[in-house]
């Protein structure tokens, strides 16, 4: 079951937030990718949430876009990945990220996400391959897998800089105007970034 839930946002400690929507509080376990962009307590958030009732336990996850929620699903498609892994991948992972790492059959940084072994990268290509796009919004691939635009080469290039996958997006997008080219977008985030 999914849906959205809208309330007030009265605790967040990662992977838990709370949300009091009408004086009932839910409890939701989100990524990292969530926890970031959240506002701050006491203001209002909206969450897509997803829904899992297992033999012996009930949980309610909870993320700010539907592009995160729709990845988080299709990954514990693959056959041995569980909702742990899942955040993880959102945790350690743009969406965006994520979908080139999949298109372009990168096993080695898939490895660097906390409970991908080689084994599970291979099925997590193999199986997700076909539907990275669907879950991706962002820039276009060449067919080598690399980013042809200008935002997404400078997603890549701040990641190389050694900035997390999901700041490297959050920064890139935040300093990208219409018209801007790869060089002038860095030195943009690069520049908030020391502020």
């Amino acid at each position: 079951m999914i849906g959205r839930l809208k309330g007030i946002l009265v605790h967040k400690q990662p992977p838990w937030l709370v949300v009091d929507v009408n004086g009932v509080g839910y409890e939701l376990e989100a990524p990292m990718s969530t926890f970031y962009d959240l506002p701050e307590l006491g203001r209002e958030v909206a969450l897509f949430t997803h829904y899992a009732q297992k033999e012996d336990s009930v949980s309610l996850y909870g993320f700010l876009r539907e592009g995160e929620r729709r990845l988080f699903r299709d990954v514990q498609k693959v056959t041995g990945i569980g909702a742990k892994i899942a955040l993880a991948v959102l945790s350690g992972s743009s969406v965006d990220e994520f979908a080139r790492l999949i298109t372009a059959g990168d096993i080695t940084a898939l490895t660097r996400i906390p409970g991908i072994g080689k084994k599970t990268a291979e099925r997590m290509v193999v199986e997700l391959r076909d539907r990275a796009a669907d879950f991706a919004g962002g820039p276009t691939l060449s067919s080598g897998g690399n980013p042809t635009d200008p935002l997404g080469e400078a997603i890549v290039a701040l990641q190389q800089l050694g900035y997390k996958p999901a700041e490297a997006v959050r920064m890139a997008k935040d300093a990208s105007e219409p018209g801007d080219d790869t060089a002038t977008i860095i030195r943009k985030a690069l520049k908030s970034a020391l502020r």
